[in-house]
């Protein structure tokens, strides 16, 4: 699979990485139940096929995706991926989400991860959400600490625009930013995305298949009958009206520019992301085994003008 240079960093990544938050199972944003045999087997399908960097939270499933990846490689005979984790996103004792960025806290989320983890020092450490705001500087001031202790070897951001990129840049250099991009969501393209090429920011992008909704296999039946646990129903307004009606006829459109291809819907939806410069990489969620072999073709997929013009006339014809 081809890779690319992550950021300032040393890290060569593959274009597609595999995404642990589905797999953390239940919780506030939680994806419905998971089988951790499931997951175990994906993570080493998923590596078996190329993948080289697994990105993860403390926050999904309250710790338990970040030790399901930690079984997951302790079991893999192959070569070792890069770990990517985040911080800020912490839980009470009945599972009710606060965030913090302070020095103490974050200090403690990284130690954490660490050990459930079970590795020396962490790949990629992120700042999960920009939240509480006046804590940046803090929190990040504490991971340009860590890295420089050795606990972490790089660190990036999540979710953070322009103006908190550059808060972060004045006190060390920012090496990658993951954002929220698919053909649905495109608020980071005109500032967010140049602005990040322009320093040599590494973007990795995540729900490249809209949480599942462009990967085909969506429908009204079977997301009335997604377990009463999955966010996406309760949460996320691609799957709520007005939206919902547009993106399910959208869904079918990129099936029929996949058979052109040879390739899945959401395999489509990974190739258009990917084909964006300022992108290094997209996070791909695989639950189980088998579910592989539709997404990660994309990394061989080269999307052709005619595509390209019937997504923008798809979308012009049918605004929300």
């Amino acid at each position: 699979m081809e890779t690319r240079k992550l950021g300032n960093s040393d890290l060569d990544i593959t274009v597609l990485g595999y995404g642990a938050w589905a797999i953390g199972g239940g919780w506030k944003f939680g994806w419905g139940p998971q089988d951790d045999q499931d997951s175990i087997g994906a993570i080493h399908e998923a590596l078996d096929a190329g993948v080289n960097w697994i990105d993860t939270a403390a926050v999904y499933g309250l710790g338990r995706s970040e030790e399901v990846v930690a079984r997951a490689l302790a079991s893999y005979k192959g070569n070792r991926p890069y770990i990517f984790t985040k911080c800020s996103m912490r839980w009470h004792q009945d599972g009710e989400i606060y965030r913090s960025l302070k020095k103490a806290s974050v200090r403690e989320e990284v130690e954490n991860s660490l050990r459930r983890l079970n590795v020396d020092v962490i790949d990629l450490y992120q700042v999960h959400w920009p939240d509480p705001e006046d804590e940046i500087e803090e929190g990040w001031a504490t991971l340009a600490e860590l890295k420089q202790e050795g606990k972490l070897r790089w660190i990036g951001v999540s979710n953070f625009n322009v103006e908190q990129i550059k808060r972060a840049q004045a006190i060390a250099p920012v090496t990658s930013l993951q954002p929220l991009y698919n053909l649905l969501r495109r608020e980071v393209e005109p500032q967010i995305l140049p602005y990040a090429q322009a320093n040599k920011i590494g973007v990795i992008v995540y729900s490249p298949m809209a949480s599942g909704m462009l990967t085909g296999t969506m429908t009204r039946e079977r997301i009335a009958n997604l377990p009463a646990d999955d966010w996406r129903p309760r949460i996320n307004q691609e799957y709520q009206e007005p939206r919902l009606t547009r993106n399910l006829a959208f869904s079918d459109l990129l099936v029929q520019i996949g058979k052109r291809h040879g390739a899945t819907a959401g395999e489509i939806a990974l190739a258009w992301v990917l084909r964006n410069p300022a992108v290094t990489g997209a996070i791909v969620g695989i639950r189980k085994p088998g579910q592989a072999a539709g997404t990660l073709g994309a990394a061989n997929i080269k999307l052709v003008s005619e595509d390209t013009v019937a997504i923008e006339k798809f979308f012009a014809e049918h605004p929300v």
